[in-house]
């Protein structure tokens, strides 16, 4: 594990990112499940809402039928990785409003499914960042579309390795909290030896409690999916998915296209017009 240094960096421990397994993305049967009609500037995306992830679907439906997401904008646009919106700030804002943390004054608990994952044309829902939101609640409203890129076989083993690492890390800031007054204290008595001799015993209990947990491996599907179509691999498990693109996907690459801010937003609007409900 790599070296954390409580000595220099845990002082710095203690908005709406969007920076979270599903069928390929050539399966695009629809079955039961509901389908909404995304109006934009750029032209008509259909998505598909999964039955398998209750919370988002009706929420997402009940949005829609309310007009939330009418003249909202796709104020978030990152060119091979997602398009999101959803800020019901958007609607009036000017050239110059910061986005990106308008709400409908709830959240949605996580609804995590192993079928379903961040490939290219999935829909997910945003979210405040681990900080201030351990149990990684959705946002009320604010979604993206993923775009992504395409991975290597390599490249997906070595993302498997950084995010057990990452959560190895996360296992050890978790456990270095809980010892922050002994840390303050020995900074301030500058006992450097101290300090680092907590450093080791706490990664020795993070390695010993990330033991017990079986490792992130990504699966056969995501594998082939990443590999062929692309997509965001490293939201995985940290985002809820609850849809697809199932028309449209040339839209939305044309939206990820257009020249944006240094916030990210585009220069020129891209607005939801309307959101329907398909029959």
């Amino acid at each position: 594990m790599k070296k954390l240094s409580i000595l220099f960096t845990l002082m710095a421990c203690c908005l709406m990112a969007c920076t979270g397994g599903q069928k390929k993305t050539t399966n695009m049967e629809t079955g039961n499940e509901t389908l909404v009609r995304l109006e934009t500037t750029m032209g008509n995306i259909t998505v598909k809402l999964y039955n398998e992830t209750p919370k988002h679907r009706d929420n997402f439906i009940k949005l829609a039928k309310e007009g939330t997401y009418d003249s909202t904008l796709f104020h978030r646009v990152i060119k091979n990785f997602m398009i999101q919106a959803g800020d019901p700030q958007s609607k009036t804002a000017t050239d110059t409003t910061t986005l990106g943390n308008g709400d409908v004054g709830y959240t949605l608990p996580a609804e995590f499914n192993p079928k379903f994952f961040h490939k290219k044309g999935a829909l997910a829902a945003a979210r405040l960042g681990d900080e201030v939101n351990p149990n990684k609640e959705s946002s009320g409203c604010q979604f993206y579309i993923v775009t992504g890129r395409k991975f290597s076989e390599a490249q997906m083993i070595s993302m498997e390795n950084q995010l057990n690492d990452a959560r190895l890390e996360a296992v050890f800031n978790e456990l270095a909290r809980k010892h922050m007054k002994e840390i303050y204290k020995m900074r301030k008595a500058g006992d450097t030896e101290g300090l680092y001799a907590l450093q080791d015993t706490l990664e020795a209990q993070a390695q010993a409690m990330a033991d017990k947990e079986e490792k992130f491996h990504f699966t056969p599907e995501q594998i082939q999916a990443y590999t062929t179509v692309g997509g965001a691999p490293h939201l995985d498990g940290s985002y809820t998915v609850f849809g697809e693109v199932v028309e449209g996907m040339d839209v939305v690459d044309k939206i990820q296209q257009v020249k944006t801010d240094r916030s990210d937003r585009p220069e020129e609007d891209v607005k939801i017009i309307k959101a329907t409900i398909l029959d």
